[in-house]
């Protein structure tokens, strides 16, 4: 399986606040377990961040860890 990578439009915009990306530090995220589909992008780590919390994209994915 290949990914083609290409540089987003200048006027791309953040899918959680709708600023224009390249005026920030643009952060690109594809969902490889999905057929690595459509690339979202997003302005910052921060707006990253929370679209993973508001859309609880971490719920039941984590690793379980156990002292013993």
């Amino acid at each position: 399986m290949s990914t083609t990578i290409t540089t987003p439009a200048a006027d791309e915009t953040c899918a959680y606040c709708e600023s224009r990306i390249f005026d920030h530090d643009p952060v690109c995220v594809r969902d490889c377990s999905d057929e690595c589909g459509s690339p979202t992008y997003f302005c910052n780590y921060a707006c990253l961040l929370a679209f993973v919390e508001e859309n609880e994209l971490t719920t039941g994915d984590a690793c379980e860890w156990s002292p013993e």
